[in-house]
């Protein structure tokens, strides 16, 4: 992903942007619906199995094997260019819901494993799709999306050649959704998520109210940040209310150290906690 308007080159500190970094660790939240430890695991099972995992390669095609059967009712969509999202689906009414994460990772620097950077809000997103399997029955379907290819290719251009996966995903399903929630850099420790300028206000406020039921608010500021091109980008752009969990003051972003022993289980449980109150709380 990267900032609109701003060259990809060009580092948060030497443009002159970016938010105040968070202080201390993440809250603690009163409630357990999202088992941080699990989705910790598979967070570290990307990244210590896979490796690298570009769109395309070798490591991404066995992971979305793995993360297939992860998802209820797990299945691939085509996405252009031989790449494929894996997909998971709990009943309900129209228009649904989709919660979504991308499990590629960046192709360059070659040994960039991007544990917060896909396989945290990969993680996330499976470990919601299980809490969210008990909750209060008549809500709206949901749709867990993990996209492939976000990241551009090696040498490209983010804004043509990134967010294949989920301008794929709405060319095909727009009228069918009625809202998103993107997650991705959500594990970082420290974690501080403030509006992405891009996200829907009204849902962005839903889920903040939701993050304070769950007593997690500390980590969604009452502040706005720079928008982001990123996977709800497409969906912005279709109509669609969508809302981006980043903290992209993140210092490790888009390096080869961007490892496990940055990223924190509680993280992972603050923001899972606070989506899982925001999709149980939905109007019925």
């Amino acid at each position: 992903m990267a900032l609109l308007g701003v060259a990809l080159a060009c580092g948060l500190a030497a443009c002159g942007v970016g938010g105040q970094a968070a202080s201390g660790p993440a809250p603690t939240p009163r409630v357990d619906r999202f088992d941080e430890r699990r989705a910790f695991s598979l967070l570290r099972e990307q990244v210590e199995r896979y490796g690298p995992r570009p769109a395309g390669s070798v490591a991404s095609q066995r992971l979305a094997t793995r993360l297939r059967r992860l998802l209820p009712g797990g299945r691939y969509e085509a996405v252009p260019n031989g790449l494929r999202n894996v997909v998971g689906v709990l009943p309900g009414r129209a228009p649904a819901i989709v919660i979504g994460a991308h499990y590629d990772t960046e192709a360059l620097p070659r040994d960039f494993v991007g544990a917060n950077d896909g396989a945290a809000g990969t993680a996330a997103v499976v470990e919601l799709a299980r809490a969210l399997a008990r909750r209060p029955p008549g809500g709206p379907e949901l749709r867990f999306v993990l996209f492939d290819g976000e990241e551009e290719p090696a040498g490209g251009d983010i804004f043509t050649q990134g967010t294949r996966g989920s301008r794929a995903y709405v060319a095909l399903h727009r009228d069918e959704v009625g809202a998103m929630v993107l997650l991705d850099y959500v594990a970082n420790k420290g974690l501080s998520l403030p509006r992405e300028e891009g996200s829907n206000t009204k849902l962005w406020g839903r889920l903040r109210a939701a993050a304070k039921r769950v007593g997690v608010l500390r980590a969604f500021p009452d502040d706005s940040t720079f928008e982001i091109f990123d996977d709800h980008t497409a969906f912005t752009q279709a109509g669609i209310p969508a809302i981006d969990l980043i903290d992209f003051d993140y210092r490790y972003r888009d390096t080869a150290r961007d490892t496990v022993d940055k990223v924190s289980p509680r993280s992972l449980d603050v923001a899972g906690e606070a989506v899982a109150e925001l999709i149980r709380s939905w109007p019925r």
